[in-house]
Parts: structure tokens; C-alpha cells; sequence
């Protein structure tokens, strides 16, 4: 029964640690990690010497177990100290694993000398073995010393955060502190009190199920992390997440210029714990979404200035894990509506004017997002603008016969629509977008947020326009242009004539043209070579009923590149 006691533990251990690597997120800290895998090698150690039936086999249980007893407070203490964001000097780092390094090497030498036990003998009861007798050498007083002060230190750590920091929330401090204080109590209380049932590997099991529980609380602040870096941290949108309890989960710069009161809530906490009138406002239009889906939007006005506020739900996966707000400033856009408003019949004629001259502003303003993403990315100059000239090049022979079926304003808008394909990686780190190598498969992942990210700014800058075709197609060529037609592609999968027809076209012209252009990483292909590659991946990367398109406008394409002087 004994065995099976600590058989239990290791088992639980084992699936709760399993538990953790299925919601493991790349932000989690290492040293939280470690403490699950020692924690795991402990419960081995100890099913070891339960199951041990001599000496010698006692011995080397008791070692493992020292393993984990040595380096289990340390990476806990390190992992609560990234958790409260107060940073650790490389030194401290240091001792604490030379310290326990230290105490762990006398423990190897049990059994072989006599600097952690003197002398000790072996028994089994209840069919479990163990060391009995121990009496105890130099060196074992500071393994008590070193457990006791690393957990100390852990309680005080924790108790400050508590009162003092904002940026933390309370709920995983006390998390954290529970089981350090029963593990403290449970192992002094296994030493003093002579049982074969230990208490001490229970408490670490507690732990564990408690360490997981947080974890996947952290989990979720990793989802809101995607969020906020997702946006310019100090740049025009403001964004506030909160779970599906209304607890603060985070925010930017930005928001908090526009809710005040955001800077005053703690992590976790509710509008209801502060005097604060404009979060209680934000709270009120989260949980008028949450009622009911279509109040996705609202304004808010402060300080003379009026805030479009768009309530989304926040995703990790499929599963709603709470919601987040973004914040635009449309003081100036409201100005002029006002404006507008204000006119009579006798300027009619110079509106239309001078919405003419918008339209045109619009229109170079977006192109201008768009030299400003390409600006960003040094593997890129120029590419907008030739892709563009591709895709005229393109739609120009589609229009001679019109198989497709299509009026001429869509080939039209596809040409005017083209220079936007990439301008969701605005919302692209620098490091990424400039990086000169291959993508690692973390990076390439946030690479291709760009497709869908683009779509979401194109659709907002578009919304309210009249021209709802272009609006489609823009949208459209922004989020579909890296699908496939195998189904292969990103960001959706979407395969064969599921794909939009314009996104198809703009596949060709974006792959051809970074195939002949020279990027940081490549020297351009020659056309042959080019030729070849968009041939071979009709079918299977691009929709093979553009194939006649392609071949009959390829000396065009081929006379358009030569005539650059560089690209």
C-alpha cells in the first residue's frame, strides 16, 4: 500500500506535467518549466526508494530525490521574481545554482563518504523500502539552511508584490504562495514525525496542480501579449483586453491617454475597484457586446475629443478567452463631417469638388501607406509598384476576350487595389521584416499575420466607402494573394475557386516578381528561370486557367523588367 502511495504521486506528476507541455506558450518562463520537470524527478526518486529492496538501490533513489530537493526552491524563486517583473542580477542567478550544486554533490556522496550522512541502515515496511538511522554530516545542515532561506525569500517576494505592484495580478501571487508555505510545513512536519507516509512528495504533487492552474492563466495573458504587440505600442490605436470576468488583462499606451483610469487598475482587478468613471464607461461597452455581439462599435468623447471603439472578441485558438477594445481618435473626421453639415444647396457643386479632390488624396494616401510599409522592409523597394505594372500587364489580356465574365471596372479596381496586397505588415515587427535570413518557424508565423492583418486595416480604411467593388477586391487581394491553389497556402487554406479570382491574379504577379527581383537574401532568377517555376506550379500553386493569360502577356513582362534600371 506504501508503494502505491508514492506510485500514485509519481503518476499524477507525470500526467500534470504532461498537462503543462499541452499549454505551454513560447513566453512562458524556463525556470516555471523547470520547476515541473524536477518536481517530476523528484516523485521518481521517491517511487525509487519505495520500490528499492537494499541498501545500495535505496541510495541511489534518495540521490534523485536530492536532485529535485536541491534545485526545486531556487527555480522557483527565480521563476515568482520574472513573474513579479523584478529583475535578477546575473550574480544572484549564479549563487543560487552554485549553492545548490554545492549542497547536491555532497549528496552524491552518500554512501561514499561522510560529509552529508555519517552512517545510515536500510528497512522496508509495509513493502516499501527506505534509509532509517541517518545521522547526519557537515554538509546537511545547509541543504535545511539553503531550503529555508530560498522559501523565505519567495514569501517575501511574493507578500511585496502583493501590496506594492500593480502590473501583477494577485490572484497567481497567492497561488504561488500556498503551496510553498504547506510544502515548508510538509517537509519539516515528514522529518519530525518518523512515517513511512511522507508528506512532503503530496505537497509538491499539490503544487503541481496548482503551478498548472496558473499556467493556464498565463496562457491567456500570452493570447492578450499577440494582442498588444499586434498594435504600435506607442502608435495611433489605443487596445485594452480584459477575460471573460471583466478582469483588467493589459493595455497600451495609447488607451490609457484615452480611459484615464486604466494606469489606477491592477492586473485582474475591475473598474469596480477604483473611483473612475471612464473605466466603468469602457466596462459598460464590453458588457453591452458580451449581451449582445452587434454593438461591436461605439464612440466615446473625452477631453473634446471623440474615440471610434471597437469591441472584438479575444481568441486563443477557437476558445473565447475575453474581449479587447480599439481605440482610433476621429476627432478631426467628425469635424468635418460637421463641416459638411453646415453647407447649403449653393455649395453643392463645390462639395462634389472637393470630394473629388478627397477621393484623390485617399487614394495617393493609401498608396503612400503603402511605399511607407515597403520602406520597411529592405528586401522589397519597388515591389509595389511593379507587381502593380504586372497585374495591369495581366488584366489588359484578360480583357481582349473576357472569359471570366467580368465587367470592366473589376479589372479596373484589381489594378488600383494591387499596390495595397502587403500593407498589413504595418502591423509586422522590424526585426522580422528586415530580417536579412530564413525565417525561424515562430517568425514566419508572425510573417504571415500580415495577409489577414492587412485585410482588417483595408476593410476599416474602405468602410463607408460607395464603391463597395473595390472595397471587396482590395480586401480580398490583401488577405488572399499567399493562397494556393492546392490548398497549401496561408492564411486560410483555401484551395481551387474558394480562392477570389482577383487574389489568384495577384499570386502570379507577386510571385514573378519576387522570383526575377533581387532581394538581400537572393540574387535575381533569369526569366527562363522564372518561366519555368511559374509553369511548373500551374495547378498546384496557381490556378491554371490564368496559364494562356500568362504565356500570351510573358514578352511583355520580360520587356517591362528589362526596361528598369534596377530591380
Amino acid at each position: 500500500m506504501i508503494v502505491w502511495y508514492y506510485n500514485v504521486l509519481l503518476i499524477i506528476a507525470f500526467l500534470v506535467t504532461v498537462a503543462y507541455s499541452i499549454a505551454w506558450r513560447h513566453r512562458y518562463d524556463v525556470h516555471l518549466t523547470l520547476v515541473f520537470v524536477v518536481s517530476c524527478i523528484m516523485e521518481i526518486g521517491y517511487a525509487l526508494l519505495a520500490w528499492s529492496k537494499d541498501i545500495g538501490a535505496a541510495v541511489v533513489a534518495t540521490k534523485v530525490v536530492f536532485l529535485g530537493g536541491c534545485f526545486l526552491a531556487p527555480f522557483m524563486l527565480i521563476a515568482v521574481l520574472n513573474l513579479c517583473k523584478m529583475k535578477t542580477l546575473k550574480f544572484v542567478r549564479v549563487g543560487l545554482y552554485a549553492l545548490s550544486t554545492v549542497v547536491y554533490v555532497g549528496a552524491l556522496s552518500i554512501g561514499e563518504c561522510g560529509i552529508f550522512y555519517k552512517s545510515f541502515s536500510f528497512e522496508t515496511v509495509g513493502g516499501a523500502g527506505r534509509l532509517t538511522d541517518k545521522v547526519y554530516g557537515p554538509l546537511h545542515p545547509w541543504y535545511y539552511i539553503m531550503l529555508l532561506g530560498e522559501t523565505m525569500a519567495i514569501i517575501v517576494v511574493l507578500v511585496y508584490c502583493y501590496f506594492r505592484k500593480r502590473n501583477v495580478t494577485r490572484w497567481n501571487l497567492v497561488m504561488f504562495a500556498v503551496p510553498e508555505i504547506v510544502s515548508v510545513f510538509a517537509f519539516f512536519s515528514s522529518r519530525a514525525i518518523d512515517s513511512a507516509y511522507e508528506t512532503f512528495p503530496l505537497s509538491v504533487v499539490m503544487g503541481l496542480v496548482i503551478y498548472l492552474i496558473i499556467a493556464f492563466r498565463l496562457s491567456l495573458y500570452d493570447v492578450v501579449g499577440n494582442v498588444l504587440v499586434s498594435v504600435a505600442e506607442n502608435g495611433q490605436t489605443g487596445v485594452a483586453a480584459f477575460d471573460t470576468k471583466f478582469r483588467f488583462l493589459g493595455s497600451n499606451e495609447t488607451a490609457k491617454d484615452v480611459f484615464p483610469g486604466l494606469p489606477k487598475l491592477r492586473i485582474d482587478g475591475t473598474a469596480n475597484e477604483i473611483d473612475d468613471e471612464s473605466c466603468r464607461v469602457m466596462i459598460g461597452f464590453v458588457n453591452d457586446f458580451a449581451k449582445d455581439p452587434s454593438k461591436d462599435t461605439a464612440v466615446y468623447e473625452t477631453g473634446g475629443r471623440y474615440y471610434n471603439i471597437m469591441i472584438s472578441n479575444l481568441m486563443d485558438g477557437k476558445r473565447k478567452v475575453g474581449y479587447y477594445l480599439l481605440m482610433t481618435d476621429d476627432t478631426e473626421n467628425r469635424k468635418y463631417i460637421a463641416l459638411l453639415d453646415n453647407y447649403n444647396n449653393d455649395l453643392l457643386n463645390e462639395v462634389k469638388s472637393k470630394t473629388e479632390n478627397l477621393v484623390n488624396i485617399h487614394n495617393r494616401l493609401i498608396m503612400g501607406m503603402a511605399t511607407m510599409v515597403e520602406s520597411r522592409d529592405n528586401s522589397t523597394g519597388g515591389h509595389i509598384m511593379r507587381t502593380s505594372t504586372v497585374v495591369k500587364i495581366l488584366t489588359a489580356e484578360m480583357k481582349r476576350d473576357n472569359v471570366l465574365n467580368k465587367p470592366y471596372s473589376f479589372y479596373e479596381n484589381l489594378v488600383k487595389a494591387a499596390p495595397m496586397h502587403d500593407l498589413g505588415k504595418v502591423a509586422v515587427d522590424d526585426v522580422i521584416l528586415r530580417k536579412p535570413g530564413k525565417f525561424t518557424d515562430e517568425e514566419f508565423a508572425m510573417m504571415k499575420m500580415h495577409a489577414a492583418e492587412g485585410a482588417r486595416i483595408i476593410d476599416k480604411i474602405l468602410d463607408g466607402t460607395d464603391d463597395e467593388e473595390f472595397r471587396k477586391i482590395a480586401t480580398n487581394v490583401a488577405h488572399y494573394h499567399h493562397e494556393r491553389w492546392d490548398g497549401s497556402g496561408y492564411p486560410e487554406g483555401l484551395k481551387g475557386e474558394e480562392i477570389p479570382i482577383e487574389a489568384r491574379i495577384m499570386a502570379i504577379a507577386d510571385v514573378y516578381d519576387a522570383l526575377v527581383s533581387k532581394r538581400v537574401y537572393k540574387e535575381r532568377m533569369s526569366f527562363e528561370q522564372a518561366d519555368r517555376i511559374i509553369l511548373e506550379g500551374m495547378g498546384n500553386q496557381f490556378d491554371s486557367s490564368l496559364k494562356p493569360y500568362y504565356v500570351a502577356v510573358r514578352p511583355r513582362l520580360e520587356a517591362y523588367y528589362s526596361s528598369l534600371a534596377e530591380y
